[in-house]
């Protein structure tokens, strides 16, 4: 997941380091790290019981996430669901494609240099060969040739990067807008703004605009491809966090491991991609 594009945070010019753009997010931080302390009571080391579920669950700031939760949805009710059913309902099918086409091959990049951090040598040759391809014969993105040609597309991020040298993922979270993490996804994405190739080569030339147009194209594209799981999940469960707390961690386990551990809910998953 892509918590900040490289030109949120700071600007790269002439080899100098400023924080014009970076107070917000700054502010942010110190919010969060204020409110985390309101923490879910530890139940007693006498009620063993208790205490396997709480370490199972692994929420120890439920009541703040529960919050934010709460606050999201009231995001996504009158921001983004409304936005993505009109991007569905108005947008044809292969426009809709093509935003997807164009969005993944500009993450291609990240998904490299993830790849080569994991020593996953071959899916880092077939990444590079699905941006060469689809950047020229698929014009800039817009159409996909790479998977025709047998090379399919994949994704990674710096939180299974970490996954992948053994860190593990700590405590879950739930971030404003963002949603569910955890600790060790939340440290890859803040990560992710120092090396992500194609922000800082935007940065560099002074188009931030189309950073910050390329993260809010995939928070829709991403948003309007999981309408019916998002509303089946909801309909179907007695507590919707809970839901979507086990359903983040089962797809996170799965892309972890690119795909190699089955579960009954995988079919299910709720983001098939890093969500923005």
């Amino acid at each position: 997941m892509t918590l900040f594009t490289a030109p949120s945070l700071l600007s790269i010019r002439k080899g100098r380091f400023s924080l014009k753009g970076a107070v917000p997010h700054v502010f942010l931080i110190l919010l969060l790290v204020t409110l985390l302390s309101a923490c879910a009571t530890r139940p007693p080391a006498s009620d063993p019981e208790a205490v396997q579920i709480y370490e199972e669950i692994n929420d120890p700031f439920e009541p703040f996430n529960r919050a934010v939760f709460s606050f999201n949805r009231t995001i996504d009710a009158y921001l983004l669901e409304p936005a993505a059913r009109v991007y569905r309902k108005y947008g044809p099918p292969e426009l809709r494609e093509i935003v997807t086409n164009v969005v993944r091959n500009w993450l291609a990049p990240l998904t490299f240099v993830n790849d080569l951090l994991q020593g996953e040598l071959n899916r880092a040759a077939v990444t590079l060969k699905r941006f060469a391809t689809n950047t020229t014969v698929g014009l800039l993105g817009i159409m996909d040739p790479a998977t025709d040609f047998g090379l399919p597309y994949h994704s990674e991020d710096f939180g299974q990067t970490l996954a992948s040298w053994g860190v593990g993922d700590g405590p879950y979270i739930v971030l404003p807008i963002l949603g569910p993490s955890g600790l060790r996804d939340t440290s890859g994405t803040v990560a992710e703004f120092f090396y992500d190739p194609v922000g800082l080569y935007l940065e560099h030339e002074g188009w931030t605009y189309v950073s910050y147009t390329r993260t809010g194209l995939r928070g829709l594209a991403s948003r309007e491809r999981n309408l019916e799981t998002l509303d089946e999940l909801e309909k179907s469960s007695v507590d919707f966090y809970a839901t979507l707390r086990s359903a983040y961690r089962q797809n996170r386990a799965f892309e972890i491991s690119n795909g190699r551990i089955s579960t009954e809910e995988d079919e299910d998953a709720l983001f098939d991609e890093p969500m923005d």
